[in-house]
């Protein structure tokens, strides 16, 4: 049985709709979450069927990566992170929110611009600065009004991006403890994982 999750605050992020997805991983509630219903690329979360909200819940904020998560690309570890958010949600009865933030919030179109760059000898962070973009344009005030309209107060974030903690700071949400989210690097990712974690702070060790 579903543990109904009720709304708690007005905020401008809504629920629009929302349907029991199965998934290899178990069953999610997958939620829609936009200020419209006209929106064609909501946020959305999936909370695991046996998500409790009163307790510190497992919490993963995912950003969209179509060549990752959708398909399988080995440039970067976000499908293999997404797979095993999922996995750790079922596991214990957490909750992903899938984030449309593209490219860390630059976009698919200049996410393959900086592709080309990096082919040539860039790294991520410098390929963004290149083509005058930020290193990291996401917003996670997003993700937090979607905690709060489900009513979620205590997580247990399941993060290697200081930047996430930090998003959490002056929110009315408690990060109770932080999650590692452990990904074994490729040979094709490798240097991208060493750039996040040497210039971008991510807690991890290669």
């Amino acid at each position: 049985m579903v543990k109904q999750i009720q709304q708690k605050n007005a905020t401008a992020m809504k629920r629009q709709a929302e349907a029991m997805i199965p998934t290899p991983w178990g069953e999610f509630n997958m939620v829609a979450f936009s200020e419209s219903d006209e929106d064609w690329m909501p946020h959305l979360a999936l909370i695991h069927k046996d998500a409790d909200p009163s307790g510190p819940i497992l919490v993963r904020l995912h950003s969209e990566c179509i060549t990752g998560d959708l398909f399988g690309s080995k440039r970067c570890d976000c499908g293999e992170q997404l797979a095993e958010a999922l996995r750790l949600a079922a596991e214990n009865g957490g909750v992903v929110l899938y984030l449309r933030q593209e490219g860390r919030g630059i976009g698919i179109i200049n996410k393959l611009k900086a592709y080309n760059l990096q082919d040539k000898g860039m790294n991520t962070v410098d390929a963004n600065i290149h083509l005058g973009l930020e290193v990291d344009a996401r917003q996670y005030n997003i993700a937090i009004e979607m905690l709060q309209e489900l009513g979620i107060d205590k997580i247990n974030l399941l993060t290697n991006n200081p930047e996430k903690i930090n998003a959490f700071d002056d929110a009315e949400i408690d990060v109770i403890a932080r999650v590692p989210l452990i990904i074994k690097p490729q040979k094709e990712n490798f240097d991208y994982l060493k750039t996040k974690q040497d210039e971008m702070g991510h807690l991890f060790k290669l």
